[in-house]
């Protein structure tokens, strides 16, 4: 059986003009074109042939010798070609682009942006690309706590977090209190790992440890004021909207940064303001 969207080591069972065709064996009614651009100088009747399987502008079983990004069930992160009015046209790696059809968006996205997306045969017998990947995503076995870990945002619950492909391919999550600037689908983020659920799943933090995290964020504080003119017009009991729009950190990090600060005789805090110590 010559199956759609994978590799299979078929027999040359005829050659033509326009390439030859394969066949699981001599005898087999079901064979597939391999065109003759692809087909070398030297192949003979009989020969054994690895090739992937897909389907031609006219929706004609088709073989290729070149390698796609993403077989059926896989997941990878691809470019956006073009957006049409049946979905968006991704770079895999073959001449013909995959559809991603709208309905398997999680969200509208723009062209020349990378995207994670999963191989699937639909309804029709085609094959497309989906951002739904929850169900293609797998069990991350060798990751530990603290452990550096990079990946992609394939979806945004505002209740939940973030849910991110680790290595592309893994469960993991990025907890909403863990979250403190604006994240997109599509965002590629890097952290660490802060715990292996007992269901496998991985939970991340995009942020280093609080005693780590506390020297980077009093680095832009410090920056901050001093675009301020020296002289910041609030203290730390500002309300955590305002921090966050100027410091895209949250109050309690804040906090911790300025008391760093403080206790460094790095800045002076008043009832109204916090300002740059004297030298």
């Amino acid at each position: 059986m010559i199956k759609l969207g994978e590799y299979q080591v078929l027999t040359i069972v005829k050659k033509t003009e326009f390439g030859v065709y394969l066949a699981e064996c001599e005898n087999s009614s079901e064979k597939v074109l391999l065109p003759i651009k692809q087909v070398s100088d030297d192949a003979r009747l009989g020969d054994r042939q690895r090739v992937f399987i897909y389907r031609d502008s006219e929706d004609r079983l088709i073989a290729t010798t070149n390698t796609p990004k993403l077989t059926v069930g896989e997941t990878e992160v691809l470019r956006v070609n073009d957006i049409t009015k049946i979905g968006a046209f991704l770079d895999w790696g073959l001449e013909r682009d995959i559809l991603l059809p709208f309905k398997e968006m999680t969200e509208r996205v723009h062209k020349d942006k990378e995207y994670l997306v999963a191989l699937y045969i639909d309804k029709s017998n085609r094959l497309a690309a989906t951002m739904k990947v929850y169900k293609y995503l797998k069990i991350a076995g060798d990751y530990e706590k603290d452990d550096d870990a990079e990946g992609i945002i394939y979806e945004i619950n505002d209740d939940i977090g973030a849910f991110v492909a680790i290595d592309n391919r893994y469960h993991g999550l990025i907890p909403k209190k863990e979250i403190h600037e604006k994240l997109n689908v599509g965002d590629k983020v890097r952290g660490r790992v802060t715990d292996v659920r007992e269901d496998g799943k991985i939970n991340i933090s995009i942020h280093q440890k609080a005693y780590l995290q506390m020297s980077d964020d009093g680095e832009k504080i410090l920056a901050v004021i001093r675009e301020y003119d020296g002289i910041l017009p609030y203290n730390d009991k500002a309300s955590p909207e305002v921090i966050y729009r100027d410091f895209q950190m949250s109050k309690a990090a804040f906090k911790r940064a300025v008391g760093g600060l403080y206790k460094a005789k790095k800045i002076e805090i008043t009832d109204k303001n916090i300002k740059l110590a004297e030298e």
